[in-house]
């Protein structure tokens, strides 16, 4: 075997170990902390405590406070943020993309079946519906849509399908799939880099100077949070989607993967709802119903 193809294999295999890794990391956390903030008890009266709750783990008791005010200067050198894990699943992910995608475009992403178009132009209309989705959906959430969550939803799930039904007439089912987990991925990571973790430094800084710090800037970086957490299970889905062609090659994959994420951001919801004691089966209930029925149609239309 020549040096070159056995170096990239292993790069490739050390990769994707990588890249589940950290994506375990990043979206652990995110439904830690999610829950976290909806289980932990708001009916207090006090100038310093937004909320506190306990947990246990490993035979241990944990106290667990939620701040309106920052932690004494001791601990603000101290403090855990938890970025990393993103950055890197991110970092992992395009990676591979380049190493896998990238490198064999002519192969795993044209399909001559579906578009015949050079590999050159097949990579850049990718980058460019990363960078282009990216943009609308922060313009989206700096905009008074964000204020109405029914309408927000609604451009959400109608951007979903279009961005789904146009990957599907321009690449090969397989990397269309992935381009729709890969923009998805994209906007979660440029949540992390652009809002949350730059409004999280902002208020260490008010606090390090012995400022009151922006409560504004808590609840954006935490809206972006709650859209992460949202998206996760279409997104681990979409990673796994390799291993189920008999979805991915069908003729209405576009609409199965939309379906998909509808399906998973209502079971998602279900959770974050039970997470604040609001007890909704009848949600998780009609969802798995819902991905029953999608099931029999995709036998029904295959």
């Amino acid at each position: 075997m020549e040096f070159l193809p056995y170096t990239i294999k292993w790069l490739e295999v050390t990769l994707r170990w990588a890249h589940v890794l950290f994506a375990i990391l990043w979206v652990g956390n995110s439904f830690l902390f999610n829950y976290l903030d909806n289980k932990l008890n708001k009916n207090i009266t006090s100038d310093d405590i937004d909320g506190e709750g306990y947990l246990m783990h490993s035979g241990f008791f944990y106290k667990l406070t939620r701040l309106k005010t920052s932690p004494p200067q001791d601990y603000l050198n101290k403090l855990v943020i938890f970025k990393w894990q993103s950055y890197l699943t991110f970092v992992t992910g395009m990676l591979l993309l380049v190493i896998i995608y990238y490198y064999n475009a002519g192969v795993l992403m044209v399909d001559k079946r579906v578009l015949l178009i050079h590999p050159g132009y097949a990579i850049l209309i990718s980058l460019l519906s990363l960078i282009i989705s990216w943009f609308v959906y922060d313009l989206l959430c700096k905009s008074k849509l964000i204020e109405n969550n029914i309408l927000f939803i609604s451009i959400a799930i109608i951007l979903l399908v279009l961005v789904s039904f146009g990957l599907t007439k321009l690449f090969g089912p397989k990397f269309a799939f992935l381009s729709v987990g890969m923009i998805i991925g994209t906007n979660m990571f440029g949540n992390v880099f652009t809002v949350i973790i730059p409004n999280q430094m902002n208020i260490i800084k008010s606090s390090e100077k012995g400022d009151k710090f922006d409560m504004s800037l808590s609840l954006a970086a935490k809206q972006r949070s709650i859209h992460n957490n949202y998206s996760t299970f279409l997104v681990l889905f979409i990673m796994l989607s390799g291993h189920f062609n008999f979805l991915v090659y069908h003729k209405y994959n576009w609409l199965i993967l939309c379906l998909v994420g509808l399906i998973s951001g209502v079971a998602r919801h279900y959770f974050n709802l039970r997470g604040r004691n609001i007890h909704r089966l009848y949600i998780l209930i009609s969802s798995i119903i819902a991905f029953i029925g999608l099931a029999v149609l995709v036998l029904l239309f295959k």
